[in-house]
């Protein structure tokens, strides 16, 4: 199966900004590739930025577009399954990537998503049905919606508790922590060098 990052620069930290010297879009997609199920990687990023990412990840695929929504529907592949991930979230957990994968049948809901307690939903961090999230993000386009967490609005999806999960194994809510500031960056760098 295919992953997908998102490696836009957020608003004060940016996806290659450095994680114990490591790209953290890197930490994430060597992550990502642990996982027994996530075959390749394929990196979204500035279209005028390919050259410093290509330094860094496997793929990195350049797309100008206005919102979100727009550049995931401009790098979908044809047909199949993906994880959709962030670039920002270097203590992704493989194992897991590896348990939502066993979760997301082959027949079944159009998307596994995985839910927080007040059900926000972690759609960066989740399985999808090309077909059915292509549909889905022209369904957002169409209604003028520029985030991705339009998602949860229009797809039919099977959520996953987070809660329950990070009750058995505390590392399971590390794997949702998007750095947004040099607090969340100091907060990944210590995990990081405890070896998780």
């Amino acid at each position: 199966m295919l992953a997908v990052v998102l490696a836009f620069p957020g608003r004060f930290i940016h996806p290659l900004t450095p994680v114990n010297d490591v790209p953290m879009v890197k930490i994430v997609e060597e992550r990502l590739l642990r996982a027994k199920r996530i075959d390749d990687a394929l990196t979204v990023v500035p279209v005028g930025q390919v050259k410093k990412y290509s330094l860094h990840v496997r793929s990195p695929v350049g797309v100008r577009s206005k919102n979100d929504v727009e550049v995931l529907l401009r790098v979908l592949p044809p047909a199949g399954g993906i994880f959709l991930a962030n670039g920002r979230m270097p203590l992704i957990m493989p194992f897991l990537v590896d348990y939502l994968s066993t979760l997301y049948p082959e027949n079944g809901p159009d998307a596994l998503i995985p839910r927080w307690a007040d059900g926000s939903l972690e759609v960066t961090h989740a399985f999808y049905d090309v077909d059915a999230l292509s549909d889905t993000l022209e369904t957002c386009m169409a209604e003028g919606e520029k985030r991705l967490s339009c998602i949860g609005d229009y797809m039919d999806y099977e959520p996953v508790d987070i809660e329950p999960l990070s009750a058995r194994n505390p590392k399971v809510a590390l794997s949702f922590l998007r750095v947004r500031n040099s607090l969340d960056l100091r907060f990944a760098e210590e995990n990081l060098r405890r070896g998780l």
